[in-house]
């Protein structure tokens, strides 16, 4: 008879302050233990290396989405029949209500329009000389782009970011996080409710296209508002983190910027090394529909598994150098915004924004100090800054 292994299981709490502060050494710790490790602290595992989660993307059939991404069971139900919390056919189906929006040739017809805006936007904040890149830049830009995308009118814009960054938290266990978020959710839903109604919206938008669906009976009534709720708290949150991140990493590393001030075509492979870096949403939850081998370790069927993204992009067996911030690197199969058929819906439109405002600093911007200590927004999914305070220096100083 064989002896048998003892199971890889950790300690660690991925969702502990400490750690959501600087997860990297705790990610390690799990990358080291094996390739699927049960988080003690939680009913749960983790895939915390790059090779199996990305192919637990790409298999739905035996890690499926259908249940929700999140951990908690009451608030998955709350996300059910949506882009993320679904498998395909309907997955493919759900995406192809805005496909014809998030599509290419969509999206480079709103090029030179979010180019312009980011050019105003950028201009307003460096001709201040100090600002604080995540209040004056990195959220406001996408916000914008997406309500306006959607079809919302100005007025109606202004509790969605708050909605976005609550609705992430609820994707973690219920911690004190999670139970603060609950009535910023249960206030979006009940404001999308009142807004998202026909008669207020451009015809054009996506709201418009996803009435249209339930009108044609392609999807339920009931499901216009949660769908929308998906699109626009994936679109933004993750941009405006994304943002934030990337100026972030500017300040603190001057040689890199001043590589991609010399040379503007690195602005992409920069914000993909960013992306790989500073993952803004760190991983999401899967549900077993089977009993998965993982190199020889057996997580059970109906077992809740965390597909580290964060821990993935900075696996040693894939990546030379992980921590290291190479703008030269260009790691286009990070797993940061997905893979395959769990590629995010609309991050070639996060692509575009990122870019414009990146292009526009790098423009005019000659250096980028940190003018305080950035404050780091602690949210269960999302790693991101609530404050990022910021020194700028133009050509002309």
């Amino acid at each position: 008879m064989h002896a048998t292994l003892p199971l890889p299981t950790s300690d660690v709490d991925l969702f502990a302050d400490d750690v959501l502060h600087d997860p990297y050494p705790a990610l390690r710790e799990l990358r080291e233990a094996g390739p699927a490790v049960r988080l003690a602290a939680y009913d749960a595992w983790v895939l915390p290396r790059y090779d199996h989660v990305r192919a637990a993307l790409a298999d739905h059939e035996r890690f499926s989405s259908a249940h929700g991404v999140g951990y908690e069971d009451q608030f998955n139900a709350q996300m059910k029949g949506t882009v993320l919390a679904s498998d395909p056919p309907d997955h493919t189906r759900l995406r192809a209500l805005l496909s014809d929006k998030l599509a290419p040739k969509a999206l480079a017809g709103l090029r030179t329009r979010i180019a312009a805006l980011a050019d105003v936007l950028v201009a307003d904040a460096v001709a201040k000389g100090g600002f604080d890149a995540v209040a004056d830049l990195a959220a406001v830009f996408p916000v914008t782009v997406v309500a306006d995308l959607v079809g919302l009118a100005e007025e109606a814009r202004g509790p969605l970011l708050s909605s976005a960054d609550a609705a992430f938290n609820t994707f973690g266990p219920f911690n004190a996080r999670a139970q603060a978020s609950i009535p910023f959710i249960s206030q979006m839903f009940g404001y999308l409710n009142t807004v998202m109604v026909p008669e207020n919206l451009r015809p054009d938008g996506w709201a418009a296209a996803v009435h249209q669906a339930a009108d044609r009976g392609d999807i339920e009534a009931a499901s216009v508002v949660p769908l929308l709720s998906a699109y626009v708290i994936a679109s933004m949150d993750t941009t405006i983190n994304a943002i934030g991140n990337t100026i972030l990493l500017f300040a603190r590393h001057p040689q890199p910027y001043q590589e991609v001030r010399a040379e503007p075509a690195l602005i992409g492979p920069a914000f993909e090394e960013s992306l790989r870096l500073e993952s803004p949403a760190q991983g999401f939850f899967r549900r077993t529909t089977q009993p998965v081998d993982i190199d020889g370790i057996t997580i059970p069927a109906d077992t809740k598994v965390l597909l580290s993204f964060a821990s993935a992009n900075r696996d040693e067996r894939k990546w030379e150098r992980p921590e290291e911030f190479l703008v030269r690197r260009n790691p286009v199969d990070h797993v940061a915004l997905g893979y395959r058929v769990r590629l995010q819906p609309g991050q070639g439109l996060a692509r575009l924004e990122a870019h414009a405002v990146l292009g526009a600093l790098v423009r005019r911007v000659s250096s980028i100090e940190l003018a305080g200590e950035p404050v780091r927004k602690l949210n269960n999914v999302i790693r991101g800054m609530a404050s990022l305070p910021v020194t700028v220096r133009t050509e002309r100083q």
